[in-house]
């Protein structure tokens, strides 16, 4: 048979690969937030949990005999580190709920995905996020915080202060549409096939929840954010996942459920109906870290190591906790799109 004829009866073969088939567009999913989105569980207790008999299954997935796997499917950009997923891309030496997501987003696809992770900590949103749609804050409140900076540097100007108001809502901006607009460099095997906004997941909320002016304007700056993430990605029914606070678990202090309040109330927005999702992240508190570090993580420094390697506002750097938020974070913005059926939250 030649050549010509061969070419003729393989492509006429059922599920033969036609000329014009091309790889579907990339499956593109924002992390976006602070510290608890960077991820600090560290790698010393990941690597001690994934070979244990009580959480090993945790990690089985990732796990090559006594190695850590990186995925050739899951692409991820975090700000100077980029690559195949795999363990240590949450803050350094630490993951954080990238990993999860992941393995969610990945397995669900048959398309290649990326991640793009926008984070950093000590962060608000009332500041530092804060979206054009907000717009300036009040006079009285750049006045009282102009004061306040020039008692430790005088020369202090109104414009010094306004500065960092929307800071890292453009840098997030930037990395995104950089990232976006040289895929190629970034990620050598990218094949031309184009790309899909497929969901921003969003985790932040301490530095406004320990200000009390800035949870009251919570809602607000949330909602804006929302709005204006959408807009200037040019993506108006991007799917959006918010990850509700959750330090302290099922016994949070006033303050927490002020905010937890604050975050909640977004979801009654109508144009917000089916196409933003709240996820409790309360539901994965790590209690056994909790109860070590609470009678003494440094006196039970053995112990504690098996469960825990950071503080509370941090959620304890549990590994357990990073995962089941990751999972859960995946399977929200999959129920967005329409792509997978609700499930209970649980530990």
């Amino acid at each position: 048979m030649n050549k010509s004829l061969l070419c003729a009866v393989l492509l006429s073969l059922p599920g033969a690969l036609q000329a014009d088939d091309k790889p579907k567009p990339v499956k593109v999913f924002i992390l976006a937030g602070q510290s608890n989105m960077e991820g600090k569980a560290k790698m010393s207790l990941v690597d001690f949990q994934a070979t244990q008999p009580a959480t090993r299954d945790l990690f089985k997935h990732w796990r090559a005999g006594d190695k850590w796997i990186e995925r050739d499917d899951v692409w991820i950009k975090f700000l100077d580190r980029k690559g195949k997923l795999t363990v240590g891309y949450g803050s350094p030496k630490c993951i954080g709920p990238e990993l999860e997501f992941g393995a969610v987003v990945g397995d669900h696809y048959g398309e290649q995905v990326l991640l793009i992770k926008t984070a950093w900590g000590g962060r608000s949103l009332y500041r530092d996020f804060r979206s054009p749609g907000a717009g300036e804050p009040a006079e009285k409140i750049v006045d009282a915080m102009l004061a306040d900076q020039r008692k430790k540097k005088p020369e202090t100007t109104v414009e010094d202060v306004k500065k960092p108001f929307g800071a890292s809502y453009r840098e997030m901006l930037s990395e995104i549409n950089n990232t976006l607009s040289d895929l190629k460099k970034h990620f050598p095997d990218y094949a031309g096939q184009g790309y899909e906004l497929a969901g921003f997941i969003w985790l932040q909320g301490w530095n406004d929840m320990i200000n009390a002016d800035y949870t009251a304007a919570h809602t607000a700056n949330l909602t804006h954010f929302i709005r204006d993430v959408r807009k200037d990605l040019k993506s108006p029914k991007l799917p959006f996942v918010i990850g509700q606070m959750g330090v302290d678990g099922d016994h949070p202090n006033a303050g927490v459920k002020k905010f937890k309040d604050a975050q909640a109330a977004v979801m009654e927005v109508p144009e917000f109906k089916g196409n933003v999702a709240l996820v409790k992240t309360d539901l994965f508190w790590d209690t056994d870290a909790e109860a070590v570090f609470k009678k003494g993580w440094r006196e039970n420094i053995d112990e504690w190591n098996k469960v825990g390697s950071d503080y509370a506002y941090h959620y304890y750097g549990s590994a357990k906790t990073m995962l089941r938020m990751g999972r859960a974070f995946a399977e929200a913005v999959l129920e967005l799109r329409g792509e997978k059926k609700a499930a209970p939250q649980a530990n």
